[in-house]
């Protein structure tokens, strides 16, 4: 049997992830989750992950909602990553400081994993961000608005035109001016693959049988006689249709767009406020980066209302427990994104929906200019 291995992850000296008593399974799914940020720590972790092979007794637990949280007098689990099952002791009360983590061998992924390393990160003094982020023509750009505002077409604008990756999804933000980021998978629609040809070219046989299966099930869903589509079948079809067109998709590391993506880091230097709207024009127009500090303070809560719902389950499992960090953090975020966005140019990016990549790119191109 390989012996237990023990594994650091630094995020570019913001938050230390150290993983105890792992084997190579559990290494590989917190890899998957943080990247490539193998690093042996020179400094105390911040977040300590310490795998077993039994995190509680099953028959002690008492439990929240399907299962998908539970308690004892002395411990709080989650139980399901997604719709996996898995058991995972979080002490709620430490998250944002430093923080160990039990987990049992063999979770595909460790749940909320980045949002209590968000956390952590806030508490050590810098700002995570739900964004992305690009350097071109040694310009660092920022891109950031409310979830599907078009954050990553405008990074997939920016691949085309041969921009080096920072971030996507997550970005983090120092008071230095400095950008780092995760390299998250990038999700691709199939009407973003239809504008781009040479990433649509390089997907495997199931991806593309699959992008072009579904509109084929459409069609001959759509072309039915009206008494089949009345029938069971029929109904049964157009009950399944909105699930397999949520499935018209791909998420594909960001070396596919980006080739080599580096170390991940870059300069603040432009902020572009991304929105989605009506109207068929894309519009550049200056605005005050205030202005898009206030936004964000409401789109980081939204971003992490998943996690603020467990700390509430927390609260309800132990009364009385206490965390700063949870309790204070939208302030701090305010603080920081004040601070941060100050002094820097900022534009606001109105465009329809979906969006004609290249001309999204050539509105944009006036505001990401080389200095």
């Amino acid at each position: 049997m390989p012996e237990p291995l023990t594994a650091d992850f630094d995020l570019h000296g913001l938050c230390g992830v150290r993983l105890i008593d792992a084997n190579q399974g559990d290494a590989r799914a917190v890899q998957r989750q943080l990247g490539p940020l193998q690093k042996t720590l020179d400094r105390e972790p911040d977040i300590t992950i310490r795998f077993v092979d039994r995190a509680v007794d099953p028959a002690s637990l008492r439990y929240m909602g399907a299962r998908e949280v539970g308690w004892t007098d002395d411990g709080f689990f989650v139980l399901k990553s997604k719709k996996t099952p898995v058991v995972v002791r979080i002490p709620m009360e430490d998250v944002g400081g430093h923080c160990e983590i039990v987990a049992e061998h063999g979770l595909p992924a460790v749940p909320f994993l980045i949002a209590i390393l968000n956390m952590t990160v806030l508490g050590n003094g810098a700002l995570p961000l739900h964004a992305a982020a690009f350097e071109l023509h040694g310009v660092g750009t920022l891109v950031t608005g409310w979830s599907k505002g078009g954050k990553t077409e405008l990074l997939m604008a920016a691949a085309r035109a041969g921009a080096r990756y920072i971030g996507d999804e997550w970005v983090y933000l120092t008071t230095d001016g400095r950008m780092v980021g995760i390299p998250e998978p990038i999700r691709l629609w199939d009407w973003h693959l239809k504008q781009l040809p040479e990433v649509r070219s390089t997907l495997g046989l199931t991806d593309r049988a699959k992008l072009r299966g579904i509109p084929a099930i459409r069609g001959v869903e759509r072309a039915m006689p009206g008494r089949i589509r009345r029938s069971a079948p029929g109904r049964t079809v157009r009950r399944a249709m909105p699930i397999l067109e949520d499935q018209l998709r791909v998420d594909l590391a960001p070396e596919t767009l980006f080739g080599a993506i580096g170390d991940m880091e870059g300069r603040l230097d432009r902020i572009l406020f991304v929105v989605s709207a009506a109207g068929a024009d894309t519009t550049l127009e200056p605005i005050d980066p205030s202005a898009v500090a206030e936004r964000m303070v409401a789109s980081l809560m939204y971003e992490r209302r998943e996690f603020l719902a467990l700390w509430q389950q927390a609260r309800f499992a132990h009364p009385g427990i206490r965390n700063e960090h949870i309790e204070t953090f939208e302030a701090r975020q305010r603080d920081l994104l004040r601070d941060i966005f100050a002094g820097h140019p900022a534009c606001v990016v109105t465009h329809p929906y979906p969006v004609d990549i290249h001309a999204l790119f050539e509105a944009v191109r006036p505001a990401i200019a080389g200095t």
